[in-house]
């Protein structure tokens, strides 16, 4: 059997660095308790944090007050309807003065990244970001023969904020959006 003492201790030693990082941050977060935590339980857990309110609730100070808090690079990425899936993963570029490609990692390979408005951005592009959040890694370079699949570094959490003018969903096509055919 277990000595649920010895277990308890075990448990308190480990998780000291909780309540440090807590701290740390509540040092600059003020009021958003709640939120702390259940940002803490999606890191802790390998899973992905949804964040949703009107905007100067402190969002995105939060998510990169705790990036410097674990000292891991953090990405904020506005999404927009003119936004491209290599916007998010990066491209190949020509280096005329070298005469060879150079990849550009995109913002999608930082440790921490906050992905803003998603439902304004193309649907191309949301899945682009859905497909490296599910799979944690991308093909790199892309469209390539020798591509292979790049990791996203660790800690590999995602937290996305969402837009204020809509809650659930996308929203409605614009007009200049929308199929001639129907």
């Amino acid at each position: 059997m277990y000595d649920v003492r010895a277990l308890n201790e075990l448990v308190a030693k480990e998780s000291a660095f909780a309540d440090r990082l807590m701290n740390e941050v509540g040092k600059v977060i003020v009021g958003q308790q709640y939120m702390i935590d259940r940002i803490l339980v999606g890191l802790l857990t390998g899973g992905h944090v949804l964040l949703e309110g009107v905007p100067g609730l402190a969002k995105t100070l939060t998510v990169r007050t705790l990036c410097d808090a674990i000292h891991a690079k953090f990405a904020r990425i506005q999404f927009t309807p003119d936004l491209l899936p290599a916007d998010l993963v990066g491209t190949v570029v020509y280096n005329q003065p070298r005469g060879e490609f150079t990849s550009k990692l995109g913002p999608i390979f930082a440790n921490l990244v906050l992905a803003d408005e998603i439902n304004r951005a193309p649907a191309k592009v949301q899945s682009a970001l859905l497909e490296a959040c599910r799979s944690r890694s991308w093909s790199w370079p892309p469209r390539t023969p020798s591509s292979r699949r790049a990791r996203i570094p660790c800690p590999r959490r995602r937290s996305t904020g969402s837009c204020s003018w809509s809650t659930w969903g996308t929203p409605p096509a614009r007009k200049s959006e929308r199929s001639w055919t129907g």
